[in-house]
């Protein structure tokens, strides 16, 4: 029996405490309604295409000290309670001000920009539900992208996706992250050893 399903069996009130203290594992988890979730395990090609985005975006927000980049074993805290996950979240600056450094706990809210990049076991309910969370609690911006199709839906709120960028276009940081585009053919570029 896993940690997961032990710890689902009994009712608990989960704690920042608690949650932070669950075993380093390998295991990833949310917190979904007072339910723990494991998110299980992505395959090479949904951590390929992360990377490749956390390199392309972590340089640019970085260079331009805009804010800060935290990747998927990053929890923040919603208003309801939920500890959420995205692949790679971004914060800006903005909502940064007045800390010197980061919290070892989590950060109250979504973060400005939130990324999930499709596995094949991810359902469009729970795309959905994510996305209705990550507005609800201060997201400003929403890529989900689809590797194995090569594109990516834009949100800028949980309704609708408002562009479809293919991968013979441009994906574009807009006013969360200005001036930062990423044609998608480098984003989704094959191994060229």
């Amino acid at each position: 029996m896993s940690i997961a399903t032990e710890l689902k069996t009994e009712p608990k009130i989960w704690t920042d405490e608690a949650f932070m203290a669950l075993p380093q594992d390998g295991h990833r988890y949310e917190i979904i309604n007072g339910e723990l979730i494991e998110m299980g395990n992505s395959g090479a090609l949904h951590g390929y295409v992360c990377s490749n985005l956390m390199i392309f975006l972590g340089s640019y927000i970085h260079t331009h000290k805009l804010g800060a980049m935290f990747d998927s074993s990053t929890a923040f805290k919603m208003k309801n309670g939920n500890k959420r996950s995205p692949d790679i979240s971004f914060f800006a600056k903005e909502r940064l001000q007045g800390l010197t450094e980061l919290p070892t706990g989590f950060l109250e809210g979504a973060p400005d920009l939130a990324v999930e990049i499709l596995s094949p076991g991810n359902t469009v309910e729970e795309m959905h539900n994510k996305l209705v969370e990550y507005f609800e609690n201060g997201t400003r911006l929403a890529w989900i992208i689809h590797p194995m199709e090569t594109y990516v839906l834009v949100y800028h709120s949980a309704q609708e996706p408002d562009r479809l960028v293919k991968s013979a276009d441009v994906l574009e940081g807009e006013a969360v992250i200005p001036g930062f585009t990423l044609p998608m053919a480098e984003l989704f570029q094959k191994l060229s050893f």
